[in-house]
């Protein structure tokens, strides 16, 4: 399996989760060019922006730990675009969130990080 059958495999495995926790997916590897955004969901009021990061194990650092900086700064603008296209203001309620997968352990990151600019 190569890693982008990988990628796609855990990102079923998240979509999946987070819908029985009660989130209505949106999104799914959402693009522009600025960027992807892994998953965009409807959570209560909130609407969320979610990356998702697998590993096997945690030898090489929590899955979380890998959307660093960088990488929250490029979701916000690829989250800035999405927001523009379909009208949602600036006052909307949004939200970054991280799912983590490590072996078969997901945990969910609900505001991992806040609106970078």
């Amino acid at each position: 399996m190569n890693t982008r059958e990988k990628g796609a495999l855990y990102e079923q495995a998240a979509i999946d989760y987070l819908q029985r926790q009660g989130v209505a997916i949106l999104e799914h590897n959402y693009r522009n060019r600025r960027g992807e955004i892994d998953l965009i969901g409807r959570d209560g009021e909130y609407t969320v922006f979610f990356e998702v990061k697998y590993r096997r194990d945690n030898a090489k650092g929590y899955p979380v730990e890998a959307v660093d900086y960088s990488k929250q700064r490029k979701i916000c603008k690829v989250a800035d675009y999405y927001r523009m296209v379909h009208g949602i203001g600036d006052f909307a309620p949004v939200r970054y969130d991280v799912v983590a997968i490590c072996g078969s352990e997901i945990v969910w990151y609900q505001n991992a990080f806040e609106h970078i600019y």
